[in-house]
């Protein structure tokens, strides 16, 4: 069984990336405004709906909703970023902890993977 990555799939796994992290910045921007504190992290917006009881509690709601969104999407941006990143320096498919390389089967599936499933397996069974 092959274990290296086409250049093919790995150039549709790159333009995947590539497509994902514009969809998430996208996302970001219409929920959430650059914190002027952190150059590199975002802070919910919070809706504004009006003064009445009801449409204050679904500002608090929506923002709650948002702030938890926000959180899954920087993460995701990370390791997307991660991914983009690793195929640049042509460390993209080798496993960060074992140092062999990543089956092309999982990469297609998770393209962020930066570890294979008998390490990450591994990690997750001691957690």
């Amino acid at each position: 069984m092959d274990k290296t990555i086409d250049v093919s799939v790995l150039t549709d796994i790159k333009k995947e990336l590539l497509n994902r992290k514009q969809e998430i910045l996208d996302t970001l921007e219409d929920i959430a405004r650059q914190d002027p504190h952190e150059a590199d992290h975002m802070s919910s917006k919070f809706p504004e709906y009006g003064s009445k009881p009801d449409e204050n509690a679904q500002e608090i709601s929506d923002y709650t909703a948002n702030s938890a969104t926000e959180k899954v999407l920087e993460k995701t941006l990370s390791d997307i970023e991660g991914a983009l990143k690793r195929i640049e320096n042509g460390t993209y498919g080798i496993c960060k902890y074992c140092g062999q390389p990543i089956a092309p089967k999982r990469l297609q599936a998770r393209p962020v993977a930066s570890a294979c499933i008998k390490c990450k397996t591994e990690l997750q069974e001691n957690e």
